[in-house]
């Protein structure tokens, strides 16, 4: 399998990440990447492809014309307001006020986020167009006749909505490389995500769409990050109606548990006619997860692979979440391993 990576994600590593009352180092840093390519390394998995150019037209496409203008002057305008730390959101258009997007960058970031844990820095615009690049490049491989590719994006992307950024996110991968099949003509495409965290912002995105299945397993949102999407009575609207399939799961499910749901999802994935898969691939289901709550083992996720490979379809996997350090490099290539042995 051809895997595709630049060293250009580690322009954006936020030094503070909101967490539990205390400014901490982000979960979501540089060193994941770094523990996934020594795995790469040592296993001797796959071959090293370089991204192409960023294409902004199938970005376009997914996001708002104002938030790709927001993130492109984001830093700029925080620098010039006089501020010194790095851009976090600290008010918020909540219940009963206007959505309108103010001037100051100071109330702009937070009508633009989602969530405050996520930091822009002034490297963050160059490394999250790099990781939408990766994207993009492994969506061209698959399209140009490979079974499979993995994009090793970050920052990762599945939590970025049409306008919105959070829970590190700020360009929708996944949504992006969806789009680009359908443009080139695939008549209907599949998103799994299987990160431990749901895709609110892939599921907004395709939501009143019947062009794109999404599929998305995980933490109930009573109790889990972020909170306010991805129960399983939301199922799409007009033309989307029924295309978004939703299994949020409760504290402390085993892999029997997720295993199920995820034969489910890949049995409508058969069933709905899908001509290509992208994979939100987060591994943060997995036991040890600082910030999760589901029981799957290393050697689950190879399993989980191997069912992936099962409807035989054009496949790209997308790096989303996974901040157990040590494991996320075994977790990431056991799938991608699963996938090619099944």
């Amino acid at each position: 399998m051809k895997y595709v990576h630049d060293d250009r994600h580690r322009l954006h590593f936020p030094q503070g990440e909101l967490f539990g009352g205390e400014l901490v180092t982000p979960f979501e840093r540089p060193s994941r990447v770094e523990f996934i390519l020594r795995r790469m390394r040592e296993t001797g998995f796959g071959e090293l492809v370089a991204p192409g150019a960023l294409d902004r037209g199938p970005v376009g496409a997914i996001h708002a014309p104002d938030y790709l203008d927001f993130l492109a002057t984001a830093w700029d305008e925080w620098v010039a307001e006089g501020f010194h730390g790095e851009v976090i959101a600290a008010s918020y258009p909540a219940r009963g006020m206007r959505q309108i997007p103010p001037r100051n960058i100071d109330g702009k970031v937070g009508y633009y986020a989602l969530a405050s844990e996520t930091a822009l820095t002034a490297g963050t615009l160059a490394a999250a167009e790099a990781s939408c690049a990766i994207a993009q490049t492994a969506q061209r491989l698959v399209a140009g006749g490979e079974r499979a590719a993995f994009g090793l994006c970050r920052p990762p992307g599945h939590h970025a909505s049409r306008d919105q950024f959070g829970g590190y996110c700020f360009l929708n991968n996944a949504a992006i490389a969806a789009g680009m099949f359908r443009a080139d003509g695939v008549g209907r495409v599949a998103v799994l995500d299987i990160d431990f965290h749901h895709g609110n912002g892939t599921q907004a995105i395709f939501y009143d769409r019947s062009d794109v299945l999404f599929l998305s397993l995980h933490g109930q949102p009573e109790d889990a990050f972020p909170y306010f999407l991805g129960y399983a009575d939301e199922t799409g609207a007009g033309a989307g109606a029924g295309a978004t399939v939703n299994y949020p799961m409760p504290p402390g499910t085993p892999f029997e548990v997720w295993g199920a749901a995820l034969d489910d999802a890949i049995g409508r994935i058969r069933e709905s006619g899908a001509e290509a898969v992208v994979v939100s691939l987060g591994v943060d289901a997995f036991k040890e997860d600082p910030i999760s709550f589901f029981k799957l083992g290393s050697e689950d996720f190879r399993e989980a692979g191997k069912r992936i490979a099962g409807p035989g379809l054009p496949t790209v996997f997308l790096l989303e979440g996974g901040d157990a350090i040590d494991a996320v490099g075994i977790n990431v290539v056991n799938v991608l391993q699963g996938f090619e042995a099944g």
